[in-house]
Order: C-alpha cells, then sequence, then structure tokens
C-alpha cells in the first residue's frame, strides 16, 4: 500500500530514537562521573526501562514519527522540549515513589539535558535531509493517475495533503477524449487514456494509479497488462476489474480508498531498506579501497594519454530518471564525438553498443576494463543512492530512446555495478534481448541471497577477466 513507506520510515525513525536514548545516557554517565564519583553504569542503566516507553508514547503523542518535513523548526523543538519536560516529570516520579537506594538523580538530570539536545539535533537533522531529498525530487515516486472523477480528486487531495510521504501527482490522463483533464490537474503531463503507455516511455513514472468508475473500466486489462510488461507498479482505486496473472496487495489509503496495488518483483519497501543498507556498506568498502588506489590510477591514466582522469556520462536510472554516471576514463578524450563514426562496428544486437577492438581505448583503459577497474568510481553512485550494487546495468539516454516496450523493465528498479548479465558471461552476450530478459529475471526473483550469489561471483570474473572487452 501507499502507507507502507510510512510505516517503514516510523520503524526507521523509532531505531534512531533508540540508539538516540542510549547514546544521551552514556554521554551522560560519562560527563556526570567527571563531576562525582557513580556506581557501575549497569546500576543505573535500568531506568532506560522506564525511559523507553515514556519516550516513546510522548514522542507518538507529539506526532514526531510523521509530517516531520512540513512542520518548521520551533515546532518541532517545542514538540522535543515538551516531550522531555513531561517526560522527565513522569521518570522522575517513578524515581520518587521508590527511592532506588544510591542512584543519582544529578546524572537523571543530566540525561534530560542531553537527550533533549541530541533528539533536537536529530529531528532537524532528519528534516533537512527530507527537505533536501524533496528539493531535488529524490524522495518522491512519481505517480500518474488514470480518471477524472470523484475518486481521482479524492486521490490526488489526500497525496497533496501528505507531501511527506514522497508521493507526488506528475499527471493525469482521462477515460475519454470528452473529459476534462485541467480542471482537476496542475500537472504538466495530461492526455486520454490512449496515451497512456507513450506517457510513461517519454516521462519518469514510477507507479499509475487508475481510478476509473462504471463502464470506463472496460478497456483497462490491456493498458494494464503492457505497464506489467514495462515494469511499472500498477495501483486501483476500487471498485475493480479481475485481474488474475499480478501480485496483488488489497489495503486502504488513509483510511478512505480502498485501493489495489499489482506490482512486480519481490521489492518491498522492508526489503528495499536492507538492500540499501547493504549498498551503503558496499559503497563505503569499495570507496575506502578506491582511495588506496587512486593515486596510482590517477597517475598511470595521466601519463597514457590526455584528457580528464574521470569520465562522466549520463545515465538512466529507475523509471527514467537521468543521473551522472563516474568512471575512470579508459578512452581518448574525444571518444564520444567519435562514436557515431564507429556505430557500423557494433556488435551487440539491439538498444547498446560494443565493439570488441574499440580504437578508441587506450592500453591502459583495455586492462582496465578486463579487470573491472574502470567501474570503481561507481561506488559513489551507490553511496549517493542512484545504484546499487545489484542491479541492471544503467543505459545511456540513447539507448532507452531504441528499447521496446518490454525492454524498460529492466530501468523499473536501481541499476547496479553488476548483474546477472554480468556474470553470465559479460560481454559474450551479444544479443540486447538476452541481456534484458536476464535483467527482468534477476528483478523478479530477487532476494538477499541472490545479490550475495552474484557479489561473489562477480569477484572471481574481475579476477579472471572472462567475457571482458
Amino acid at each position: 500500500m501507499l502507507y507502507e513507506r510510512v510505516k517503514l520510515r516510523k520503524r526507521v525513525a523509532m531505531t534512531w530514537d533508540i540508539l538516540t536514548v542510549i547514546f544521551s545516557f552514556l554521554v551522560a554517565y560519562q560527563t556526570w562521573s567527571l563531576i562525582k564519583p557513580l556506581l557501575d553504569i549497569r546500576y543505573h542503566a535500568w531506568i532506560l526501562l522506564v525511559v523507553f516507553p515514556v519516550w516513546f508514547g510522548l514522542l507518538l503523542q507529539f506526532d514526531l514519527y510523521r509530517s516531520i518535513p512540513a512542520r518548521t523548526n520551533r515546532e518541532i523543538l517545542t514538540s522535543v522540549f515538551l516531550v522531555h519536560v513531561i517526560g522527565g516529570i513522569i521518570v522522575a516520579a517513578f524515581l520518587f515513589l521508590f527511592e532506588p537506594q544510591g542512584y543519582s538523580r544529578g546524572l537523571f538530570l543530566n540525561f534530560i539535558v542531553f537527550s533533549a539536545l541530541f533528539f533536537s539535533a536529530q529531528k532537524l537533522a532528519l528534516k533537512a535531509v527530507y527537505r533536501k531529498r524533496m528539493k531535488n525530487g529524490r524522495l518522491f515516486r512519481h505517480v500518474l493517475v488514470v480518471g477524472t472523477g470523484e475518486k481521482s480528486r479524492n486521490f490526488i487531495r489526500l497525496v497533496q495533503q501528505h507531501e511527506d510521504w514522497g508521493f507526488k501527482v506528475v499527471g493525469v490522463l482521462s477515460m475519454g477524449k470528452g473529459e476534462n483533464v485541467e480542471e482537476i490537474s496542475r500537472s504538466r503531463i495530461t492526455g486520454d487514456l490512449d496515451e497512456l503507455v507513450d506517457t510513461c516511455t517519454k516521462n519518469t513514472v514510477d507507479e499509475v494509479v487508475f481510478c476509473s468508475e462504471g463502464d470506463s473500466r472496460q478497456n483497462l486489462q490491456e493498458s494494464i497488462s503492457r505497464l506489467e510488461e514495462m515494469g511499472i507498479k500498477v495501483r486501483m482505486v476500487l471498485d475493480s476489474i479481475e485481474l488474475p496473472f499480478a501480485r496483488m496487495e488489497l489495503g486502504i489509503f488513509q483510511g478512505e480508498l480502498p485501493i489495489l496495488t499489482l506490482h512486480h518483483g519481490s521489492l518491498k519497501e522492508e526489503w528495499l531498506l536492507v538492500k540499501r543498507c547493504m549498498d551503503i556498506a558496499g559503497g563505503i568498502v569499495g570507496l575506502a579501497i578506491l582511495a588506496i588506489m587512486f593515486p596510482f590510477i590517477a597517475l598511470a591514466i595521466k601519463l597514457e594519454s590526455k584528457g580528464p582522469i574521470f569520465f562522466r556520462q549520463d545515465r538512466v536510472g529507475v523509471n527514467g530518471r537521468i543521473f551522472r554516471c563516474w568512471k575512470f576514463r579508459t578512452m581518448l578524450a574525444d571518444a564520444e564525438m567519435r562514436k557515431k563514426d564507429l556505430t557500423h562496428m557494433n556488435e551487440m544486437n539491439g538498444a547498446v553498443f560494443k565493439i570488441r577492438d574499440d580504437p578508441r581505448v587506450t592500453r591502459l583503459g583495455k586492462f582496465f576494463r578486463r579487470v573491472s577497474l574502470d567501474e570503481w568510481p561507481q561506488f559513489w553512485n551507490v553511496l549517493h543512492g542512484e545504484m546499487s550494487l545489484v542491479g541492471a546495468r544503467p543505459p545511456t539516454p540513447d539507448e532507452v530512446e531504441r528499447y521496446e516496450h518490454w525492454h524498460r523493465k529492466r530501468i523499473s528498479t536501481k541499476p547496479g555495478l553488476t548483474g546477472l548479465w554480468q556474470v553470465s558471461g559479460r560481454n559474450q552476450v551479444r544479443d540486447f534481448d538476452e541481456i534484458a530478459r536476464l535483467d527482468i529475471k534477476y528483478i523478479e526473483n530477487w532476494s538477499l541471497w541472490l545479490d550475495i550469489k552474484i557479489l561473489v561471483k562477480t569477484v572471481f570474473t574481475m579476477f579472471s577477466g572472462h567475457g571482458a572487452y
């Protein structure tokens, strides 16, 4: 459901709050022990068993687990202050009632101060991160609404009221040419149902929500089949039609609208979080290793040929998002300008360009490519959230323009440093359709264990150089 992202975000926020409480207590204990000798920390730490339920109850009461981006700094700080004043009084009353022998009340007051400071900093930082991600659009999933009736109006209203949920209506399509789309939509994308597939192809669309009513639903099955083929998630505000071929979830949106969700693959929000944690860990390790190798790699590139150390190129990410992909330069500086003169030498069938003996590649570049050393700067893209450790390789915009509709499913999730294609013969696979099938197979059968197996196989493939050129 749409609300699943909110629940996941709440779980993440609560995890940070647990760590903040523990950290605040440790800092309070260490600083107060400099003023007054204290018993072992284990004698005092039991108070956290009282603090946790009180703190979390008050954090919920003061809405500090939702709508953080929409609140002012003053409102956030006021809520945090009230949580600690009221919470401090409740826990202090508990201490007064039971009077634990030898317990330092000064330590508890010190904990209240540090907890208030650290919670204030944490919540303001969280708001800043959300606002930044909202500003650059990375937080939002782009939603295209189909339908102009009352269901559409209600759905758009709810999404606009809860911007912090991370959904943005980017367009509205009518069910027929006679309907007035502009009346309910301020979005840049408008049109009718006949333009659905082209609209999703030419724009960044993560999800399509059908708000159809009555007889207008009769021709939806074909449209939904095409969207499923492209890897775009589909939601339906009920009442609905029977769709036995897709994975379906039924839920209630904001307690008002019954919605049916059809989706591909097994990449649910909880598992996406785990996958993202793996990416962050892998990105940090990869960049740390790269930092050691970088001076030698940079010097070697500069000594062999003129031009920059890095090669930067626009690539296509999730559902058409464009990002700047980083690699070490393995070609001559004018390689991109010479590409059009070499298109007749392309050895791949379909929407991808590869040449075994590419005259633009330097001698050092051939070695870098054989061991995939040129790809290491993309750990920055992984850490930045534009790529994942495992996924389909990111295509260029001109390659995507040549895609058939079913090919687009390979860009329905984050691109990766490595994937099934790379460990299934790498460039020995000459047909782009086969590459797309491997990537779609990965998307539809994803699991953490599959990622781990691909990463292990990638290491062996890198050192063997099998299939690389």
